[in-house]
C-alpha cells in the first residue's frame, strides 16, 4: 500500500518540521482549553497564514491521554462524489512524522456497503484532510505510536444521505477513545466565489459575512441538522464542509436517540475572516472553530 505525500507541504504551511513544530506550538499555547476535552471539533482547512491561529482553538480542546483513534471528515473539492470515500494508503505523511491509517475500522466502514475508496491522486489533490494532518501530529505527538486515522472524504450529499452516514458513524462517536475531526472553512464571498449576499443592516460588507456566519454557527450549536439545512436553502452560504458538519450533526442525533441522558454540548471558540471585505470586487474566506464535548 503507498504512502500519501504531504503535498502542502512548503507552500500551505511549512515543510521545516523544527519551524512547523513551533508555530503549532505558538498558536496552542494562545488558546485555553475553555470546552473539553473534545470528542469532536470544527476546525478550518486553509494556509495556516490564514487559519492557524483559529484552527488551535479547537485543537487546544483534545485530551490526547484518551484519543486513540481520529476520524477526520474532510469535503471533496475537486472530486465529484454523492456519498463518502476511505483512503487506500498505508500511511499519511507529514513534516513531523507519518500518522497510520486505521485498517481495521476502514474494513468496518467498507462492509457497511456505503464507502468507495478514494485513490492516490485524489487522495493527494485533496488538501481538506491534508490541512489537519500537522496539528494532529502535533497535539499526539507524546502519543504517537498510540493512535491511529480514519480519513474520510465526505461528497455532495442529501439530508438523508448524511443522516445514513451519522447513523453508521454514530457509534464510532459513542466511544470516548474516538475523535472526530470535521474539516470547513465557513463564509467564501466575493464574485471569485460566486456568492456576494450582502445585508446592509450590519454596516460593512465582512460585517454582514460575519452576522451570516454567526447565525449559521448558532444553529449548528443547537445541534438541530434540518434547521442547518433550512439556513443552508435560505441564504446559501458558502460553508464548504456543510456535509461533514451535516453528518455529525445527524450522528449526535443518533447519539442522543439511543441516551437521551447525555449531556452533550457545541460551543464555537474562535471566528476569523482572511481579510475584511468592503467593496463588491474584494474577496474573503471565514474560518470557525468549535469543540464538541459529551458527558
Amino acid at each position: 500500500m503507498p504512502v500519501r505525500k504531504a503535498v502542502h507541504a512548503g507552500s500551505w504551511y511549512s515543510d521545516s518540521g523544527p519551524e512547523l513544530s513551533r508555530q503549532l506550538d505558538y498558536w496552542l499555547n494562545q488558546a485555553d482549553v475553555t470546552h473539553g476535552p473534545a470528542r469532536a471539533i470544527i476546525a478550518p482547512h486553509a494556509g495556516y497564514q490564514y487559519c492557524g491561529a483559529c484552527g488551535g482553538h479547537a485543537y487546544r480542546q483534545i485530551s490526547p491521554v484518551v484519543v486513540q483513534k481520529i476520524f477526520i471528515l474532510g469535503p471533496s473539492h475537486h472530486v465529484r462524489l454523492t456519498g463518502c470515500a476511505l483512503s487506500a494508503v498505508k500511511k499519511y505523511k507529514t513534516p513531523l512524522y507519518d500518522l497510520n491509517i486505521d485498517t481495521a475500522v476502514n474494513k468496518e466502514l467498507e462492509m457497511t456497503g456505503q464507502f468507495e475508496w478514494m485513490d492516490v491522486d485524489t487522495d493527494e489533490n485533496e488538501h481538506s484532510i491534508e490541512m489537519h494532518l500537522p496539528y494532529i501530529a502535533k497535539v499526539m505527538e507524546n502519543y504517537k505510536n498510540q493512535f491511529t486515522i480514519i480519513p474520510i472524504l465526505v461528497g455532495s450529499l442529501t439530508p438523508d444521505r448524511e443522516a445514513y452516514y451519522g447513523r453508521i458513524l454514530s457509534s464510532y462517536l459513542a466511544d470516548p477513545k474516538n475523535l472526530f475531526v470535521i474539516s470547513s472553512d465557513f463564509c467564501h464571498w466575493g464574485q471569485r466565489f460566486r456568492f456576494t449576499h450582502y445585508d446592509r443592516s450590519y454596516g460593512s460588507i465582512y460585517q454582514s459575512i460575519e452576522g451570516l456566519d454567526r447565525l449559521g454557527m448558532s444553529i449548528i450549536e443547537n445541534l438541530n441538522p434540518t434547521e442547518f439545512t433550512n439556513y443552508l436553502k435560505k441564504y446559501g452560504n458558502t460553508i464548504c464542509g456543510r456535509h461533514p458538519i451535516g453528518i455529525l450533526l445527524q450522528a449526535i442525533q443518533e447519539l442522543l436517540r439511543n441516551d437521551n441522558s447525555q449531556n452533550v454540548s457545541l460551543k464555537f471558540l474562535r471566528y476569523a475572516q482572511s481579510s475584511q471585505c468592503r467593496n463588491m470586487n474584494d474577496s474573503s474566506v471565514s474560518y470557525a472553530s468549535a469543540a464538541l464535548v459529551i458527558e
